[in-house]
């Protein structure tokens, strides 16, 4: 049996798990700031690190996951003011759609989801921890007290996740210049208030009214529910400089060990092979996207791409998907699986699990599933049916019944599904079937192009039944 491997960006290679405790894994994932509603590349962090944590749990281990929710952020707070809401409705909101784009999309909850807000006082207990060792100061010289920041140049292992060295840093695009900083490469930790602020994102501290910077957020969150030193830390690859970085910092700094032993993150989402971003005018939500495609289609589209590899998003690979996802349902349609017991010791079941242990290969572990279809079609056997139910669904796919995928409809205008309702293509089977009857077949064939232009595929069964699905 294989042993799982994983790359760890720390290490910038693949090392062999070992978890700090025997048969018990903790893992925390960077989540979103909610302010706006979830695109793709948040699709991508959600779906990833389900399957970790799904592949994790199948192999055998206990796992305790957390996913924060960044409910304070500059961001969150113009837009509420903006709006003309409160912090609490405006987060509110989005963390709804946060969790039904996420359960669309096949992602089981986390144990534990914090929120930033909620933790407060632990970022304050660890800001107060990372002063008293003088890796932290305030800005004296403003006006009732300034920020608080981290002093960079005071923790040595600086730069050892991103591979940046000091003396190369400069402040750039993602290092936040105030002139309160000793250092430009500091950051803040705790934000002193600014007039017009609303009282919800003020809270009271040794150094003033205020609220937390970004990075000593995911800390603070982690250390609570994980302890100061656990497995695995996830996210997406923009994330690795600055914020794993610093936090890293905050927290090897304040307690003086290692904070996390496997860094593990996520390549990024492009759109026609250029970066996704609003002022391109390819920003996609993932309510964009599933109003054209079925969620597990978009799960599946996701998974068939090595985590760590860039995404490239488009309309083509995603039909692409479809199809795919198609052949493996018709699969299971032509020999339905009874329980979906994985037999570990089935060829097709080694290699997918070899696969699965070299650091998540999804696009092998999904190369066997298309084995097992194969072998599916050919011998009709319920064994190897069940064999790619059960394989499937350790990645979160193929757990609807055939029909219930191969007959979705989606809900945009311009989607080539969107055609007619079950009801509609029923009325024209049988509409079919009576023209046949009356040898009239040049209507026959005109009813039958009519549902293919419409994305409805027919297929006719020994008997004179009519199948059906959507293309």
């Amino acid at each position: 049996m294989s042993t799982l491997k994983i790359y760890n960006t720390l290490a910038r290679d693949k090392q062999l798990f070992s978890p700090i405790v025997p048969g018990q894994v903790r893992l925390y994932v960077c989540g979103m700031t909610v302010y706006d509603y979830c695109h793709l590349g948040h699709a991508r962090v959600m779906v990833v690190f389900d399957m970790v944590q799904r592949w994790l749990r199948a192999s055998g281990y206990a796992v305790t996951y957390v996913r924060n929710i960044t409910d304070i952020d500059d961001k969150i707070i113009s837009r509420a003011l903006e709006n003309g809401e409160s912090i609490r409705q405006l987060t509110g909101r989005f963390i709804e759609a946060m969790e039904q784009d996420s359960a669309a999309l096949g992602v089981q909850p986390p144990d534990h989801q914090p929120r930033a807000t909620d933790y407060v006082p632990q970022m304050l207990a660890m800001i107060e921890q990372l002063v008293a060792k003088g890796l932290a100061y305030q800005d004296k010289d403003a006006a009732g007290g300034g920020d608080v920041n981290y002093s960079v140049r005071n923790f040595p292992g600086y730069g050892k996740l991103s591979g940046k060295s000091i003396a190369d840093l400069r402040a750039g695009e993602r290092v936040e210049v105030n002139h309160g900083k000793r250092d430009p490469l500091d950051f803040v930790l705790w934000k002193a208030s600014k007039s017009g602020e609303p009282d919800e994102v003020k809270w009271d501290s040794a150094w003033g009214q205020g609220r937390p910077g970004w990075h000593i957020e995911c800390s603070a969150m982690s250390g609570d529910l994980l302890g100061e030193h656990f497995d695995i830390h996830g996210g997406g690859q923009d994330l690795q400089f600055p914020h794993h970085e610093n936090e890293i910092a905050q927290s090897e700094g304040a307690h003086g060990h290692c904070f996390v032993n496997y860094w593990m993150h996520n390549g990024f989402v492009r759109v026609d092979d250029e970066k996704m971003s609003k002022s391109l005018g390819n920003f996609f939500t993932i309510r964009d996207v599933l109003k054209k495609y079925d969620p597990e289609v978009v799960r599946f589209f996701i998974l068939r791409a090595h985590y760590r590899s860039p995404l490239n998003y488009a309309d083509t690979h995603l039909d692409d998907a479809r199809q795919a996802l198609t052949r493996l349902y018709l699969a299971l349609k032509e020999a339905p699986a009874g329980a979906a017991a994985v037999d570990r010791d089935e060829a097709h079941a080694q290699r997918f699990i070899t696969a699965m242990n070299d650091d998540f290969n999804t696009p092998v572990a999904i190369a066997v599933l298309f084995e097992l279809a194969n072998e599916v079609n050919r011998g009709k056997s319920p064994a190897m049916a069940a064999q790619l139910r059960g394989l499937a669904g350790w990645l979160g796919l193929l757990e609807r019944q055939p029909d219930a995928f191969l007959k979705a409809r989606v809900a945009a205008a311009d989607s080539v599904q969107s055609g007619y309702s079950d009801a509609d293509i029923q009325a024209r089977i049988e509409s079919r079937a009576s023209a046949k009857k009356e040898r009239n077949f040049a209507e026959a064939d005109r009813i039958r192009q009519e549902l293919i232009d419409n994305g409805i595929v027919l297929e006719d069964k020994p008997g004179g039944q009519t199948e059906w699905r959507r293309a």
